[in-house]
C-alpha cells in the first residue's frame, strides 16, 4: 500500500460522513443508500461512528473520515481537510479528467486537443498494459481517430464519464461510426471527452483492486457478471472477488489461472502510471477493470480498461472482506462477491449483507447484496 499513515493514531473516534459530489442522481436512491450503508460499515470496522452526510455548517469533534461519491480534485480535498488515503475511503487526482477512462489512450496526434490536466505521459506509460485506442475532446478528432481504428475491426465508442456499462457504443463501420459520434452532445464531448477503442468479442470482464481502511489492507481480483436492468438492458450485475490480506504480491501466492495473472500485472502497471503521472494523486480504494477476449481477427487480447478511485459496485464485498480479516487475525483469504438483482420479488439469499432492496425512483426495483466465505487459500 502506498500510505503509511495509522488512521488511529492521532484521530481518536472520527464521525463517518457521507459526501455527494455535485448532486443529482447520486443524492438519492439507491446509490446514495448503498453509501449510507458503506460508511456504517465503515465505521463500525474503525470504531468510528457515522453521522450522515456531510454538512459544512457542522463543527465536527474529529476530522470526519469521508465516503464520497466520486473520485475528488485535489482542490475539493483540501476544502475537506482530506491530506490521505486514511481520510477517505475513494480517491483524490489532481483535475476531475484524471478520473475518467479518457486517461487510458492517447490523442490520435499533436493536433488533438485535450483538456487542462490531461497527462500525456500517461497513455504512454501504459501502453503495453491496454487495448489499442485514442481518447478525443472534439467531434473530429473522435472520427479520425475512430476511422484509423476501423481498419483493425469493430470499434467501441465510450464516454468518459460512462459507468456500470452504460453509455457505451459499437460500432462495425465508418456510417455506424459517425451515427454514433453524431449522436453524442458535443459539450459532453468537449467535457468529457470520449474513448474509441478496439472492441472485442466473448469478453470477460476482471477486477483487479486493492483498499486500506480501519488499519486493514487487502487486495483481490474476480470476474464481474453482466444482468439486465428494468430496460432490457445489459448492465453491471456484480463481481466475484478473491481477496486476501496485503498487498499485490500476496495476492500472487494463491492459486490463479493464468490469465489472471495477465490481468493482475496490467493492473499493477496502470495503478503505477497513476502514482508516476498525477502528482497529488492518493486512493484508499483502487479497482482496474481488465477486458480480456478475442479482437475481429480472432487473436486473444486483455487490457485494462479503466479504473475506479471511488467506492465502486464491488465495495461491499471489499468491506466485507475486512470484516473478516479483522474478525480473524489469522485469516488469509476469503471469497466474497457482490450482487445486483433488478425486477420485482428479486431473491436474496439468507445470510446475505443486503445494502439495498426497494424501489429506486430512477432505475426501478433493485436489490443490492453481498455474501461471504472462507476461500480455499485461508489458513
Amino acid at each position: 500500500m502506498k500510505s503509511a499513515r495509522n488512521p488511529d493514531a492521532a484521530n481518536g473516534r472520527r464521525g463517518v460522513v457521507t459526501y455527494t459530489v455535485g448532486g443529482g442522481e447520486a443524492s438519492a436512491g439507491h446509490e446514495a443508500s448503498t453509501r449510507a450503508e458503506i460508511a456504517r460499515h465503515l465505521a463500525l470496522l474503525a470504531g468510528f461512528e457515522f453521522v450522515g452526510e456531510y454538512d459544512p455548517a457542522t463543527r465536527y469533534g474529529a476530522r470526519p473520515y469521508f465516503v464520497p461519491s466520486d473520485t475528488l480534485t485535489s482542490a475539493t480535498a483540501a476544502t475537506l481537510r482530506i491530506d490521505d488515503a486514511w481520510d477517505l475511503f475513494g480517491g483524490v487526482v489532481p483535475a476531475a479528467v484524471a478520473a475518467t477512462k479518457v486517461i487510458t489512450h492517447p490523442l490520435l496526434d499533436e493536433e488533438a486537443c485535450a483538456p487542462d490536466g490531461w497527462s500525456p505521459a500517461f497513455p504512454r506509460f501504459v501502453a503495453e498494459a491496454v487495448l489499442p485506442g485514442f481518447s478525443a475532446f472534439t467531434r473530429d478528432d473522435a472520427l479520425r481517430g475512430g476511422r484509423s481504428l476501423l481498419e483493425r475491426g469493430a470499434v467501441r465508442v465510450k464516454l468518459g464519464t460512462g459507468i456500470a456499462g452504460l453509455g457505451q457504443w459499437v460500432a462495425a463501420d465508418l456510417d455506424e461510426l459517425e451515427a454514433v459520434i453524431a449522436a453524442i452532445d458535443e459539450r459532453e464531448i468537449t467535457e468529457s471527452g470520449v474513448v474509441i477503442e478496439l472492441n472485442l468479442v466473448d469478453v470477460a470482464t476482471q477486477s483487479v483492486g486493492q483498499i486500506c481502511a480501519a488499519g486493514l489492507a487487502a487486495s483481490y481480483c474476480g470476474r464481474q457478471r453482466l444482468t439486465t436492468n428494468n430496460e432490457g438492458v445489459e448492465v453491471y450485475g456484480g463481481s466475484e472477488l478473491k481477496v486476501v490480506r496485503g498487498g499485490f504480491d500476496d495476492l500472487l501466492e494463491i492459486e490463479l489461472p493464468e490469465e489472471m495473472r495477465v490481468a493482475i500485472a496490467q493492473a499493477r502497471v496502470y495503478d503505477d502510471a497513476a502514482h508516476a503521472c498525477f502528482h497529488g494523486f492518493f486512493a484508499s480504494r483502487r479497482n482496474y477493470d481488465v477486458a480480456q477476449g478475442a479482437d475481429a481477427s480472432g487473436q486473444w487480447r486483455s487490457g485494462v480498461l479503466e479504473q475506479s478511485w471511488r467506492m465502486g459496485g464491488a465495495s461491499g464485498a471489499e468491506i466485507a472482506a475486512l470484516e473478516a480479516f479483522r474478525a480473524d487475525p489469522s485469516l488469509r483469504a476469503v471469497d466474497a462477491c457482490s450482487r445486483e438483482v433488478y425486477g420485482n420479488g428479486a431473491r436474496v439469499p439468507d445470510g446475505a449483507d443486503i445494502y439495498f432492496r426497494g424501489l429506486d425512483p430512477r432505475v426501478g426495483p433493485l436489490a443490492k447484496y453481498t455474501l461471504i466465505e472462507r476461500h480455499a487459500d485461508a489458513r
